[in-house]
């Protein structure tokens, strides 16, 4: 058995810095959405049919009653308890609502198990009533599920590939309720999906540039207000189109985004780092293990037993201390990164370290 120990952490883990370039301009549609515009989330229960042996078992007591249920309404009566099948799953069945839908939209169906049934592949789920938060009936559900994976065995043998357990019905969802929110006449806020203050400023300047002067503001780092122009009155979606058309340059601060599960290290636009001397070094500690035997004495009452021996070995790599230069672009900061001959494995407890003294200007995110 070989272990390895870096000196400060030891990952699997791969680098991934962007390089630099020039700020792209982004339309404003990308940036923010109008508040009060949103999807709704819906849920419902239903039976998932049609499965190869691949449902329920009889020991899942409600996947039995909702089968017995079911077949009630159609005029069959049948005792839960004597319910054997084991074609029929019970799921629960999400989705998300568009804002203004209109009855008779479609929309796809998220589906997953409930009980033990080993694969949904195959199935096809019966109606299903689709509910808000307030209860009430939004959306309905059917039609065959694609579970995206499989889960087969024979003899003893099990092969399964990504998550049986769970599909999707696409366009399964016929909306059935109407959601369509009410839109300001005389007043319309932005939110922004990442709020910063140079962000929104920016957006209220484009607007009132596009618009008219005094028809937009920012409240805050996650709001702009626009205020809807006497000319523009009674055709508020025109005007929130062309604002959605504006192309603004957003800000944001610099950040480094460290996985330490899989070891991933994403560096955006705008770290920069100070001048530091760095000194890495790592333990190598090697375990071998070897067999033998050992014999009982002659015409003895022992046996024949066989031990382990261990020999342990450890090495401890010798790394100058490394001055690096101070950085202002990420081109530059890969370069610099470069210089220390680390792995990336190691890089991320290099960046931590680095944080914590003071020599990288940016946010260190972990995951």
């Amino acid at each position: 058995m070989r272990v390895r120990l870096s000196g400060l952490f030891v990952l699997a883990s791969v680098l991934a810095l962007g390089a630099q370039g020039a700020a792209a301009p982004v339309r404003v549609k990308e940036l923010a959405e109008v508040q009060g515009v949103r999807d709704n989330v819906l849920y419902g229960y239903g039976l998932v049919v049609g499965l190869a042996g691949t449902g329920d078992s009889e020991r899942v007591f409600f996947t039995s009653q909702s089968i017995s249920g079911m077949l009630g309404r159609l005029g069959i009566r049948i005792d839960p308890r004597d319910v054997r099948v084991r074609n029929v799953a019970a799921v629960m069945t999400t989705a998300r609502l568009p804002s203004f839908s209109r009855a008779g939209t479609r929309i796809d169906v998220t589906v997953s198990s409930m009980g033990n049934a080993r694969s949904l592949a195959g199935g096809v789920l019966l109606v299903t009533p689709l509910t808000g938060a307030d209860g009430a009936v939004y959306a309905l559900a059917q039609g065959p599920v694609q579970a995206g994976g499989y889960d087969v065995s024979a003899a003893g043998s099990r092969l399964q590939k990504n998550q049986p357990t769970s599909g999707t019905v696409p366009g399964g969802g016929t909306v059935e309720r109407a959601v369509t929110p009410e839109i300001g006449t005389s007043a319309v806020v932005l939110g922004l999906r990442r709020p910063d203050f140079t962000t929104a400023t920016r957006i209220a300047a484009a607007i009132t540039t596009s618009v008219g002067e005094g028809s937009a503001r920012a409240l805050d780092p996650a709001a702009v207000e626009i205020k809807i122009p006497e000319e523009w009155k009674g055709r508020v979606p025109a005007l929130l189109a062309q604002v959605e058309a504006l192309e603004v340059d957003p800000d944001q601060r610099a950040r480094i985004v460290v996985s330490e599960r899989t070891g991933t290290i994403v560096a955006g636009q705008g770290v920069r780092i100070r001048a530091v001397a760095v000194a890495h070094g790592d333990l190598s500690i090697s375990v071998l293990q070897t067999p033998y035997v050992a014999q009982p004495a002659p015409l003895s009452s022992g046996r024949t037993v066989t031990a382990r021996t261990a020999t342990v070995d450890a090495r401890e790599g010798v790394k100058p201390a490394v001055a690096l230069p101070s950085t202002s672009s990420v081109d530059e900061l890969v370069k610099a990164l470069n210089l220390l001959g680390v792995g990336a494995r190691d890089l991320i407890a290099v960046l931590q370290a680095m944080k914590a003294a003071g020599a990288i200007d940016a946010d260190v995110e972990v995951m």
